[in-house]
């Protein structure tokens, strides 16, 4: 397969190469093996030092019948368009993914990224929400 034609189908190509590697520079520094709000933190610093627009914590509100019955939590939002979860672990489980991809399914985005911080590396998916490309 041709790489350069690959990555022109990637979903927000360039914003998500930031987002990683802010992730791998935190890593990089801070290292592994710490909390997941401590890797919080450091990654809302690092995206504020690279001039990203981001919010964080966003509040998306899981309805039935107008009704709020639920509440979700995104760790980052980046640009409007990229759901960021952290993770302090060694592996993703199905769980993660189910979390980020019901996060893409209220929020109506198209991209997530699950990033774990692992005790030895960063490691990270893209999560797509396919009924929204």
């Amino acid at each position: 397969m041709n790489t350069a034609i690959y990555k022109t189908d990637l979903v927000y190509p360039e914003l998500s190469y930031k987002i990683i590697g802010c992730a791998y520079d935190l890593f990089n520094e801070a290292g592994g093996g710490h909390k997941e709000s401590v890797y919080q933190k450091g990654l809302g610093f690092s995206f504020n030092k690279q001039k990203l627009n981001f919010k964080e914590q966003v509040y998306f509100p899981v309805t039935f019948n107008d009704v709020v019955i639920g509440r979700n939590y995104f760790d980052f939002l980046l640009d409007d368009k990229i759901v960021v979860e952290l993770k302090s672990l060694n592996k993703f489980t199905k769980a993660h993914y189910d979390q980020v991809l019901n996060y893409l399914n209220v929020s109506g985005l198209k991209l997530a990224l699950l990033i774990t911080f692992a005790s030895d590396e960063v490691r990270y998916k893209r999560v797509i929400n396919f009924k929204s490309v």
